[in-house]
């Protein structure tokens, strides 16, 4: 059982930042010849990918609505304190 949500868009961006490494790597290496501006496009394509991706994902999980049994913190009173009912106002006032 994973103990994080899945992130597609994190998957997406850490692929196109590896791929940029090995094309890199592949230049140093001496498999091939990269122009220093090929990069660009690539990761920059890549992160708006990701971010693409990431809201559609963000849009599905929020359509969807809360999943029961997964101990969900949205929509709950988590790091607010305690909510009461019976808290007064100052002391001998009772409206």
């Amino acid at each position: 059982m994973p103990r994080h949500e899945f992130q597609p868009g994190r998957l997406v961006a850490g692929f196109f930042l590896a791929l940029a490494g090995l094309v890199y790597a592949g230049d140093a290496g001496g498999l091939w010849d990269t122009p220093w501006f090929a990069i660009i496009p690539m990761v920059t394509g890549g992160l708006c990918l990701a971010g693409a991706t990431a809201a559609v994902a963000h849009g599905i999980r929020k359509a969807r609505g809360p999943r029961p049994g997964r101990g969900s913190l949205a929509g709950s009173s988590a790091g607010r304190g305690p909510e009461r009912s019976d808290v007064r106002g100052p002391e001998g006032s009772d409206g």
